[in-house]
C-alpha cells in the first residue's frame, strides 16, 4: 500500500469516528431527558470544529435534528431552533485550528447564551404565550432562565464527551490523528 492510499484510509477511519460520534449524540437526543439537557448544542459545536467541509459541518447537525424531530415531534419554533444550531456550528469554526479547554469553554458558553436569546425571542414572537410588548419579552426571558441552566449543563457535559473522546482517540490511536488534507 502506498503512502497516499494509507493517508486516504486514515482519513476514512477518522471520518467514520467523527460521524459516528455525531450519530450517537443525535440518538441520545431522542431518549428521555430533562428539558434542554440534550447533546445538540455540543454536537453542532463539535461538527463545526472538526468537520473540514463547511457544507457537511452544517449538514450533520441539521440532519440529526431533523431525524430526531421525526421521533420527538415537530413544532412551530423549529426554524428558530435550527437557526440557533447553525450559529453554534459557526461558533465551532472558531475552535478548528486552536482547540483548548479555555476556547472550548468560551464556545460552549457563547453557544448556550445565543441559544437562550434566540429561542426565547422566537417563543415570544411566534407563540401566543406572552404579550407582544417589551414587558412580555422580558417575562419570556425570565421564564426561560430555568431552562438555560439545563442547556448549559448539557452543552458542557456533551462537549466534554465529544471533544474529550476525540482527543483521546487522536492521542492513543494513530489512525485517528488529523491529516492536513483530511475531510474531517
Amino acid at each position: 500500500m502506498n503512502a497516499q492510499a494509507a493517508k486516504h484510509e486514515e482519513t476514512i477511519f477518522r471520518t467514520v469516528l467523527i460521524v459516528g460520534m455525531i450519530l450517537v449524540a443525535a440518538i441520545l437526543r431522542i431518549v428521555p431527558h430533562p428539558w434542554n439537557l440534550a447533546p445538540v448544542g455540543a454536537m453542532a459545536l463539535f461538527s463545526g470544529a472538526v468537520i473540514r467541509n463547511r457544507v457537511m459541518a452544517f449538514a450533520f447537525p441539521l440532519l440529526a435534528m431533523l431525524a430526531g424531530d421525526w421521533f420527538v415531534g415537530f413544532h412551530i419554533l423549529m426554524p428558530v431552533v435550527y437557526a440557533s444550531f447553525l450559529i453554534s456550528t459557526g461558533i465551532g469554526f472558531w475552535l478548528r485550528e486552536r482547540r483548548s479547554v479555555v476556547r472550548l469553554g468560551g464556545a460552549v458558553l457563547l453557544g448556550a447564551i445565543q441559544f437562550f436569546l434566540i429561542t426565547n425571542f422566537g417563543a415570544w414572537m411566534f407563540l401566543n404565550s406572552y404579550p407582544k410588548t417589551f414587558a412580555g419579552l422580558i417575562a419570556c426571558y425570565a421564564a426561560g432562565v430555568r431552562f438555560f441552566w439545563n442547556t448549559l449543563a448539557g452543552d458542557v457535559c456533551y462537549s466534554v464527551l465529544l471533544f474529550g473522546g476525540l482527543f483521546l482517540a487522536e492521542r492513543f490511536v494513530p489512525v485517528f490523528r488529523p491529516k492536513v488534507s483530511a475531510v474531517c
